[in-house]
């Protein structure tokens, strides 16, 4: 089900290592990682959540739906 009220996640940027350093929003806004935890943590981005990694450290991750087409990975490099 797609959450109409609260903007997404559409496209992401990657260090050299693949990892996630920033995310596109379906309103346009650029956030860099940090940003988007706080966002999420704010409950206004749909279909993503926050976790703590083996790390320790908070990460973003996609909602769980057996879909890995819709994966933060798998979006569009911006």
């Amino acid at each position: 089900m797609v959450d109409r009220q609260r903007e997404q996640f559409e496209a992401v940027q990657k260090n050299g290592d693949g990892d996630l350093t920033a995310f596109r929003t379906t309103e346009g806004r650029v956030l860099s990682y940090e940003q988007a935890l706080e966002e999420v943590r704010a409950g206004r981005i749909a279909g993503v959540n926050v976790f703590k990694g083996r790390d320790g450290a908070p990460h973003i991750r996609g909602d769980a739906d057996g879909d890995p087409s819709n994966n933060l990975d798998q979006l569009p490099i911006f």
